[in-house]
């Protein structure tokens, strides 16, 4: 588990309370509220505002008008209509409730999404021709056609109409199109900008609808839009806040097949709808089509009014998801033992590997799977052939873009932004690429930029949690991006027991503080991973959840991070300056050197760890960590003094080295012929002959 850094919000107790007062809010709600700067009445309401006055009217958008009479003239005029999307949730999203809302209005309309295996992503020549073979006389793109220059110029000439909905940033050169829809337009006076793809889509049939049909679009729509808008990741206020909050409300009683079947088949039918739940459960399914070349299937799913098609499809979704899992997993694991041989955390700043045929559409999660773990940027690259196509996810404060484009000599092309980009490669060039960026990177990145900060909204004591406190906080959903799910901090908590769960995959603990009593999860953490053990005295990171079983409601502690408390460290520390002292040849006291000295069966606890807890070798830990671990498995003392005292020892002998690097001390074992003779340690030689001075003197 990484080291995070808590940036904790600064409150004012007198505003807290003073909203909490003024405007009705629990004393948490109002503290989140305070945190995020909405700290009067007016401005916490302005935020929370969802309703339907929100939204904006859809004519001001840029090009608006002109795309509603082209669309309509081209229904009444019985032309053959496409809609072309993209396979990703908000693109698919996007085109079904177009060709949904089209063919309500007896419109001529087919659509096309393009294969993210065999074509990428956008517009093609080929797509074009084909639509245009298929007797399509209109294109209304959705998510995407804003950087279509080319492929807008050959519709043209084909003979194809083109109106484009999209939301992407602008070049400076827009297509050749009868309309372009998209608020970040530079000569767009719309006033909100975070439209999903699927929001633009919703905000044409608004305008194609007419004000006196909003609440039938709404009733037909406004579910699978919610969908794609939180998918997208798109920042959850204004506009957005209102369309996902009513959305989800309206998703619990759908109408939509396809939708209602997904929610059945993925177990969350009978769950509270929230946000999360579209991110984390409905969402990947619908992704996990696109990243396994089936995007037709998903869309399918939203547009047939069969319940037992839909019902055929949410199941296959369902599979294909465990399809995309197994995927991930196969290249992490081929990963990981890569990483295991060759990664050395002191020098590397940047992981590249690659790999003989791994799925085109996974590596992308597992670069930043494995950018998470290791705190740097990470590019995955798929051979097939003399080609490679790869996949990078970055940190904090490097771009990897531009390491890229310094890195173009070797490429073929690549694509992308600070945080996540692709390429194409010839696999002769891939030794040279991967030199050349993981230089860059050594030379760009520092480390402060690996580590991951966590958000804290406000720091509490025992008594402020409670289960109406907690429902309270339903008021500031749907959570999301500009919006995150209130993070909480509590300071010095008792570690009393840790329980593994799901075969060691996470963790279930019970934490307490002045006799009160939580239980806390942590999840995607083993035990070999928990940086604490029991007994410790904590501080934790937390998002608040009540967990519903057996008819009963209790309180669950859902971990964010969790270190050891500061008179935990203050306690280190002392022991450290006690082992610092005597490594540079001062005077320590008795009492100082009664904690440093290990005898033989400390020595044992520290070199059994070390060898049972080591892959290919290397052990990495926190170092204040590595301590606790030993000594709750062996029920000796090893506290970190001691535990230095035996690594030096181990290290004079050659059974290892050391280093350390952010926080972390970094073992290898080194390879060893016969029984080790410890007993010609200069430091634990010194040490005994100082036990035994004192021995003598008392």
């Amino acid at each position: 588990m990484r080291t995070k850094q808590w940036n904790i919000a600064r409150l004012d107790g007198n505003a807290v309370r003073a909203l909490s007062q003024e405007g009705g809010y629990p004393l948490l709600t109002a503290a989140v509220l305070c945190s995020r700067g909405m700290d009067t009445p007016e401005k916490a309401s302005a935020f929370l505002a969802s309703d339907f006055s929100q939204l904006n009217d859809p004519l001001l958008l840029p090009d608006m008008e002109k795309a509603v009479r082209i669309i309509r003239d081209a229904v009444d005029a019985g032309e053959r209509i496409a809609v072309f999307g993209d396979y990703d949730v908000d693109g698919i999203t996007s085109t079904c409730v177009l060709v949904r809302y089209l063919r309500s209005q007896y419109a001529d309309c087919t659509f096309y999404i393009p294969d993210r295996l065999t074509e990428g992503y956008g517009l093609n020549c080929g797509a074009l021709q084909k639509l245009r073979d298929d007797g399509v006389s209109l294109v209304i793109t959705v998510d995407s056609g804003i950087t279509a220059i080319e492929e807008a110029a050959f519709a043209k000439e084909i003979g194809l109409k083109m109106v484009i909905t999209d939301h992407h940033e602008c070049m400076d050169q827009l297509p050749d199109a009868l309309a372009i829809v998209n608020p970040k337009r530079p000569d767009s006076t719309y006033p909100f900008q975070e439209l999903a793809g699927v929001g633009v889509a919703f905000k044409l049939i608004c305008a194609l609808a007419g004000p006196d049909h909003l609440a039938e679009v709404l009733d037909n729509y406004l579910d699978l839009v919610a969908v794609g808008t939180i998918a997208d990741v798109m920042p959850l206020y204004g506009e957005n806040r209102a369309i996902v909050a009513n959305g989800l409300q309206y998703l619990v009683h759908t109408d939509n097949p396809g939708l209602r079947m997904l929610m059945r088949e993925s177990g969350v039918e009978d769950k509270r709808m929230t946000a999360s739940v579209v991110s984390f459960t409905l969402a990947p399914r619908i992704n996990a089509a696109g990243r396994m070349g089936c995007a037709l299937l998903a869309a399918e799913l939203f547009l047939t009014n069969s319940l037992s098609r839909a019902s055929e499809i949410a199941a296959t979704l369902c599979r294909q998801n465990k399809e995309r899992q197994n995927a991930e997993n196969a290249i992490l694991e081929q990963a990981y033992a890569i990483l295991q041989k060759e990664y050395d955390p002191e020098e590397d700043r940047m992981i590249v590997l690659w790999g003989e045929e791994w799925h085109h559409g996974v590596i992308g999660i597992v670069s930043s799977r494995i950018s998470d773990r290791y705190g740097c940027p990470t590019v995955l690259i798929s051979l097939e052939g003399d080609r490679g196509k790869g996949s990078g996810r970055s940190v904090r404060g490097f771009n990897l873009f531009e390491a890229l484009e310094h890195s173009s000599a070797y490429l073929e092309k690549f694509g992308g932004h600070a945080l996540a980009a692709g390429l194409t490669i010839e696999r002769d060039n891939l030794p040279a690429f991967k030199e050349c960026i993981c230089e860059y990177a050594r030379e760009n990145i520092q480390e402060e930029d690996t580590v991951p900060v966590l958000e804290v909204d406000c720091m509490i004591r025992p008594e402020h949690v409670s289960l109406d406190s907690i429902r309270g906080l339903r008021m500031l959903e749907p959570y999301g991006m500009g919006n995150p799910e209130p993070v909480f901090g509590m300071r010095e908590l008792v570690v009393e027991e840790i329980t593994p769960i799901s075969s060691d995959r996470h963790l279930k603990m019970r934490l307490s503080k002045n006799g009160i009593f939580f239980t806390a999860m942590l999840f995607g953490t083993g035990s070999g991973g928990c940086p604490v053990v029991q007994g410790n005295i904590v501080d934790a990171a937390f998002s608040l959840d009540i967990n519903h079983f057996r008819g009963q409601s209790t309180i669950q502690l859902m971990l964010k991070d969790i270190r050891l408390s500061t008179c935990e460290l203050k306690a280190d520390h002392a022991l450290m300056k006690s082992y610092s002292t005597f490594i540079d040849g001062q005077a320590i006291t008795p009492q100082e050197v009664d904690r440093l000295y290990p005898d033989r069966r400390d020595l044992v606890a520290v070199w059994r760890h070390l060898n049972s807890r080591s892959e290919n070798q290397r052990l990495s830990a926190p170092y204040n960590t590595l301590s606790r671990r030993i000594e709750w498995e062996s029920k000796r003392d090893i506290n970190i003094g001691k535990l230095f005292v035996c690594l030096d020892v181990f290290s004079e002998s050659r059974l290892l080295s050391y280093h350390f690097k952010n926080g972390l001390v970094n073992v290898r074992l080194l390879p060893y012929k016969g029984k080790a003779d410890i007993s010609k340690s200069v430091v634990l030689g010194t040490l005994r002959r100082m036990k035994h001075q004192n021995t003598s003197a008392t």
